[in-house]
């Protein structure tokens, strides 16, 4: 299923369910204390985006996304490319780069709070940590499948190591990383949110956090839409920059993680 039908097809079903829960809530069978209605949903995010109450929180959102992203993959890809080219210095650190990716990182974001506040800067260190290890593990990986061939035939053709980086290792890595994209930002953003919604003063985090702490039920389910709203633009924004940057990548079929 391709193009208009399969739009028909997912937008039926997501209208299915919408229909089924207002009903269930509506007649009893959900308790709407617990599972709100839709109507009550739909009209709580519109309260939201008439009055520009939800607007400064998706800024803070976005801006601590957006710089884990880019210092997050910075690092992993720095760090990468430096590991794969030095074995001996890759030998020494692997166990303890190992042990840190380990780490959950929920518990990390009590700790970056205490470290850097309720700002946007400790969610940022916390979108870091997630991005960081995609990016690393990614462009490592990519750096290694580099043909030993095509580099036995760039160094007969005159290649130096500042050659072999621009034209051979750089753009071997670059399809790795560019493929990551779409997990890379999902992190970014799982990074902030967590990190609100264990403690902050603004972003959507702190507002799923504060309607749950009233027993808000449909602030709580507003939130979360916006949430979910929120990421399949920035995913459609990172498959049409992985369109045109990855021309090569075979097209994905199902559902993409």
């Amino acid at each position: 299923m391709r193009g208009l039908r399969l739009r028909i097809w997912q937008a039926g079903l997501l209208l299915f369910l919408l229909v089924w829960w207002e009903w269930a809530s509506r007649t009893g069978r959900l308790d709407p204390f617990f599972f709100s209605k839709p109507s009550d949903i739909a009209g709580r995010i519109w309260r939201w985006l008439s009055t520009g109450e939800i607007y400064p929180h998706l800024y803070i959102t976005t801006l601590e996304m957006v710089l884990a992203f880019f210092f997050g993959t910075l690092l992993g890809v720095v760090l990468g490319l430096w590991l794969a080219l030095a074995p001996s210095v890759a030998a020494v650190l692997d166990p303890y780069i190992k042990a840190l990716n380990a780490i959950p990182r929920v518990v990390l974001a009590p700790i970056f709070t205490l470290w850097f506040g309720l700002g946007v800067l400790s969610k940022v260190a916390l979108g870091i940590t997630l991005v960081f290890f995609v990016a690393f593990f990614n462009t490592y990986q990519g750096v290694k499948e580099v043909s030993p061939v095509i580099l036995q035939n760039a160094r007969l053709l005159g290649a130096r190591s500042g050659h072999l980086l621009a034209h051979v290792y750089l753009p071997a890595a670059a399809s790795w990383i560019f493929s990551s994209l779409r997990t890379s930002i999902g992190f970014a953003v799982i990074g902030a949110v967590v990190g609100e919604y264990l403690g902050s003063a603004a972003g959507l985090g702190y507002v799923i956090a504060q309607a749950e702490g009233v027993f808000d039920t449909t602030g709580v389910f507003a939130g979360m839409v916006v949430l979910m709203v929120f990421v399949l633009v920035l995913d459609a924004l990172v498959g049409q920059v992985e369109k045109r940057l990855v021309r090569w990548h075979p097209k994905a079929e199902g559902i993409q993680g």
